[in-house]
C-alpha cells in the first residue's frame, strides 16, 4: 500500500518501471474519494493516498490539516499505459471534482484541498496544460487548478489507505455528489465520483448553464 518516496525536491520519474507501469499524481480535495475514483478506472494498477507539495519532511495527517505545511492531499496513481492513457486519467480528474473552487471541495476548505496536477516529466506537463486549456474553453468559470512539478511524495498513514473501502462506503467527496453519467472527454468519461450540484447535476452542467 505504499508508493515510492523520492529524495527532497526531486520528482519521481514517470518512466516505465520494470513492470511497464507509470506514475501520475493528482490533488482533487479529500483523497479518500479521489482514491476510489481512480481505482475504478481500468488500467489503474494501484492508487496511494498521501501528501505532496509542502515544505515539511514526513508530515502527518495532523500536520497537513493545520494548513501550515504547504502539502496537498493527493493520490499517486500507478497505471499501465498499455491499458489507460494519461489523457484518460486527466479526463477522470476533471470530472471527479470542481476545479473552479480555490482551495476548496464541498465542505473541505484549506490549501491542502487544492486542485492540482503534479507532473513527473515534461510530456505530462504539456499534456496537462493542453487538457486544462481545453477544459477552460468549455467552462464559464476560471479553472484554478495548479500544474506543478511533482516533488517528494509522502504516503499517508495506513488507516487512510483504502479508507472508504474499509468503511464499506462508496464516496465522501463532494456532499450529495452523484456518480457521473457516461459520456466522452472531460465531461463524462470518469468512472469514479462526480462533483455534483443541485438536482444531481454535474459541475460541468452547472458551469455551462444546463
Amino acid at each position: 500500500m505504499t508508493a515510492p518516496v523520492t529524495a527532497p525536491n526531486s520528482a519521481p520519474s514517470s518512466a516505465p518501471s520494470e513492470s511497464g507501469t507509470r506514475l501520475a499524481t493528482f490533488g482533487a480535495g479529500c483523497f479518500w474519494g479521489v482514491e476510489v475514483a481512480f481505482r475504478e478506472i481500468p488500467g489503474v494498477v494501484n492508487a496511494t493516498v498521501g501528501y505532496l507539495g509542502g515544505t515539511m519532511a514526513h508530515p502527518t495527517y495532523k500536520d497537513v490539516c493545520t494548513g501550515r505545511t504547504g502539502h496537498a492531499e493527493v493520490v499517486q496513481v500507478e497505471y499501465d499505459p498499455a491499458e489507460v492513457t494519461y489523457d484518460r486519467l486527466l479526463d477522470a480528474f476533471w470530472e471527479m471534482h470542481d476545479p473552479t473552487t480555490l482551495n476548496r471541495q464541498g465542505w473541505d476548505v484549506g490549501t491542502q484541498y487544492r486542485s492540482a496536477i503534479f507532473f513527473h516529466e515534461a510530456e505530462q506537463e504539456a499534456t496537462a496544460r493542453a487538457s486544462k486549456e481545453a477544459v477552460q474553453s468549455r467552462s464559464k468559470k476560471r479553472i484554478v487548478t495548479e500544474i506543478v512539478p511533482a516533488s517528494t511524495f509522502y504516503p499517508a498513514e495506513e488507516y487512510h489507505q483504502r479508507y472508504l473501502e474499509k468503511q464499506g462506503r462508496v464516496s465522501c467527496h463532494v456532499p450529495s455528489a452523484p456518480r457521473p453519467v457516461a459520456g466522452s472527454g472531460a465531461q463524462g468519461q470518469a468512472s469514479g465520483l462526480g462533483a455534483g450540484g443541485p438536482a444531481g447535476r454535474s459541475w460541468w452542467s452547472l458551469l455551462r448553464g444546463r
